[in-house]
């Protein structure tokens, strides 16, 4: 039998020898053709754990069928490819593009929440390995919207849009599907962006049957006034929240119809709302009141408030978003912050980037992601947040200490 030469043997692979690119054009010597065809079967797997047959691998990177067929047994044995059948290959190693995807990420403003899910889109988008172009729309419509154009002359693929302002949302949502970027909007909704927050009304309604709950077991149920601390700034969406609150109180206790029922306006930072409920307590004197907020900043100002008019007894609160500070209230010795319904910012980005990924690789996505929530009370709070630097049993200094500088410094209230 005729000894075979290297030439021959590269041809019934269907490969090139090193130096010969697949058209008979020279390339580096110092490339491995083999390698680099190699390269192009992975990069055929557009994501982690796709499963593709053995012909569209071919229609993908153009090789023959015979060279596919064996670079896929070579990957398989390196560990970087699965056969899940016959003809049929899973990516086991990853996607592999030209570049990293380039996501925008336009953030709320300078906020615990918002710095949260900073740092947490931060951590995801490092682990994955993508790209991530980071803007503050500092509570400012005007801000947000030259944001919008900022990131897309900078040719992101995707954004993510964290602003609070629901009248300005189609503005954005419009510049961005012209320059034909898919948006995921954080909190607000954007008219054609995949939505991704709180399920408001539930976050709500979790909050109202608790309060409902402690005023019939501490109150025997008789309640003076309701008061709504509202963000009227971001909308009808955050009005989800006292309607679900108000829904959960009647659930619970539906003699409240019958209570005398007050909405204060929360818009601004910390003082700005402690200086509303001054107000409010000077005209009307401190009475047995339930208080609903749309977040914690309004419901330690309330808190304070009724401090200051020596009233603290005749108040019960119910925060949402349970941020650092008012999980710190939670552990204060006869707070009357009732409860604080959670958000979980810190997680927001383990579930944002692979999102985002998914919308990328045209995997299936659903139109809505709703966050979970859930009711941290005196309770169970060091059983859901145990790291806080505040630990279990230390005592609180009062509202108008120290600890509430930083929401005083805040810019507005959080959404």
């Amino acid at each position: 039998m005729a000894r075979r030469g290297n030439k021959e043997i590269l041809k019934e692979l269907e490969l090139e020898p090193d130096g010969v690119e697949g058209n008979g054009r020279s390339s580096d010597r110092n490339e491995s053709q083999t390698v680099l065809r190699a390269c192009e079967v992975l990069k055929a797997f557009r994501h982690l754990g796709e499963e593709l047959p053995l012909t569209t691998v071919m229609e993908r990177t153009g090789l023959p069928k015979t060279t596919t067929f064996r670079l896929l047994r070579t990957l398989i044995h390196g560990g970087l490819v699965e056969r899940v059948s016959a003809g049929v290959y899973r990516n086991s190693f990853g996607p592999v593009t030209a570049r990293p995807f380039r996501i925008g990420f336009a953030t709320q403003g300078d906020t615990e929440f918002a710095r949260e899910v900073t740092r947490s889109m931060v951590t995801a988008a490092t682990r994955e390995h993508v790209q991530l172009i980071t803007l503050n729309n500092r509570y400012s419509a005007r801000e947000a919207l030259r944001n919008a154009d900022v990131l897309i002359r900078e040719r992101v693929d995707l954004v993510l849009e964290f602003q609070t302002y629901e009248r300005v949302a189609p503005v954005i949502a419009s510049k961005f599907l012209a320059a034909n970027v898919p948006v995921i909007a954080i909190e607000v909704p954007h008219p054609g962006a995949t939505y991704f927050g709180a399920d408001n009304y539930k976050a709500g309604l979790i909050g109202g049957r608790a309060l409902g709950r402690w005023a019939r077991e501490n109150w025997e149920g008789k309640v003076d006034q309701l008061v709504l601390v509202e963000l009227p700034i971001a909308g009808s969406l955050l009005e989800l929240r006292l309607a679900g609150l108000v829904d959960g109180l009647r659930a619970e206790l539906p003699k409240i119809v019958e209570a005398p029922l007050v909405r204060l306006n929360g818009r601004g930072n910390f003082e700005q709302v402690l200086d509303v409920l001054r107000k409010y307590l000077r005209r009307r004197g401190p009475r047995r009141t339930l208080v609903g907020t749309v977040n914690d900043i309004c419901a330690l100002a309330a808190l304070r408030a009724f401090e200051e008019a020596g009233a603290s007894q005749q108040c019960a609160v119910m925060g949402q978003n349970a941020l650092r500070e008012a999980r710190a209230e939670l552990r204060r010795p006869g707070t009357r912050l009732v409860g604080s319904v959670a958000y979980f910012p810190e997680r927001y980005g383990d579930e944002l980037i692979p999102l985002a990924l998914n919308i990328l690789q045209q995997r299936p996505a659903p139109a809505a992601i709703f966050v979970k929530h859930q009711l941290l009370t005196p309770r169970n709070v060091d059983l859901v947040y145990p790291l806080d630097e505040v630990g279990a049993g230390t005592a609180r200094k009062s509202a108008s200490g120290t600890e509430n500088s930083a929401l005083r410094n805040d810019k507005t209230a959080e959404v």
